[in-house]
């Protein structure tokens, strides 16, 4: 079993069955089990499986304007195209009609997401041939230029909720995975990129605190400024990644994946800068948002660990709160990785929270 930057391939399907719900479902049991040796094939299977099951539902379809030339009425009668039609002696009624079909921008990034990774030579022949098979019924799907989707315009309604983790997956495909040759033609590079993978990070820490620790509160909350005259304009918005608390005891996780956890100047490591500003930000603003409630206040820097020799491990009291900088070792074993997650927990709000 290989590894992306230090993290087993099986445990990047753990990380998402975290943030996508759907994944946790019994049609992905086997996705779960297998050992992958690369990205492209694990991300492969879950479509597979996700497009399979999709279509024993039916694919989506939604209703689309159509414009043509009818020997008989459909929908509404278009005047003046129907009056051109005429005057060029053609018996036909230009009409205007809405039908309901699976050409919809949903199913059309499902489709170009498969033909990327058909096109690439590191996704084997048994996962390319089951997303073949799945491309037969997309026969009436038009293909997309990947760099025209818009991810933020796209809505997700509840009859299209099973589609959410299926677009996410082509999202981290086609955003993290994709390059452009000078040729104009589209490859995979052979990882994903640090902002996507810091995102999913995030994501799978909070849901992780949010499944397993339900008598904490767990939100990705913002975090007002202390300010003494009330005015915010132009302040921006502090959003934390992982806000856990109970009662008046609160812990601010903020989540970092990068190549790098320290950062070297004249051979001499030191924690990012911005990192520990921000997260002492974070801390004190919440600590004065108690007021004068007893209360603890506590903010740590979770980095993915990488295979540098030199990892931060560090706790620094500052300004009356605690402030801690750790790592989380993604190479190991899952039930590994839960069990350091556990600990952080465990150390800052007790035992006995912990449901399986």
């Amino acid at each position: 079993m290989t590894k992306d930057k230090g993290i087993l391939i099986n445990n990047i399907y753990y990380m998402l069955s975290y943030a996508f719900q759907t994944l946790n479902q019994e049609t992905y049991d086997d996705v779960a089990v297998e050992p992958f040796d690369e990205m492209y094939d694990l991300l492969a299977a879950i479509l597979a499986k996700g497009i399979g099951q999709q279509l024993k539902q039916g694919l989506y379809r939604e209703y689309i304007s159509c414009q043509e030339e009818l020997a008989i009425m459909r929908g509404k009668i278009s005047i003046p195209r129907t009056i051109k039609n005429r005057m060029a002696h053609e018996r036909v009624l230009a009409c205007d009609y809405d039908e309901l079909s699976e050409n919809n921008q949903l199913n059309q990034i499902l489709k170009i997401t498969v033909l990327l990774l058909l096109r690439n030579a590191k996704v084997k022949a048994e996962y390319k041939d089951d997303l073949k098979k799945k491309m037969h019924y997309f026969s009436n799907v038009d293909t997309l230029e990947p760099t025209d989707i818009r991810w933020s315009s796209i809505r997700f309604q509840r009859n299209k909720q099973t589609y959410r983790m299926l677009i996410s997956i082509c999202q981290l495909i086609i955003e993290g995975m994709l390059i452009t040759t000078d040729a104009g033609d589209y490859r995979l590079a052979s990882f994903v990129d640090e902002q996507r993978m810091c995102r999913l990070y995030e994501k799978f820490i909070l849901e992780y605190y949010s499944r397993h620790f339900p008598k904490l509160s767990v939100s990705a909350a913002q975090i007002p400024w202390a300010l003494d005259d009330g005015l915010d304009t132009m302040l921006p918005v502090m959003q934390s990644d992982i806000h856990l608390q109970k009662d008046n005891t609160v812990l601010i996780i903020d989540a970092k994946y990068y190549s790098h956890t320290t950062q070297v100047q004249f051979d001499k490591h030191t924690l990012h800068s911005n990192n520990l500003y921000q997260i002492f930000t974070y801390v004190k603003n919440r600590h004065y948002d108690f007021g004068n409630k007893p209360h603890v206040v506590s903010g740590m820097l979770l980095y993915a660990k990488t295979e540098e020799e030199i990892q931060p491990d560090n706790e620094y009291q500052m300004h009356g709160s605690k402030v801690s900088v750790k790592t989380l070792d993604l190479n190991m074993p899952f039930v590994d990785i839960a069990a350091q997650l556990n600990k952080i927990a465990i150390e800052h709000f007790g035992d006995g929270l912990y449901q399986g």
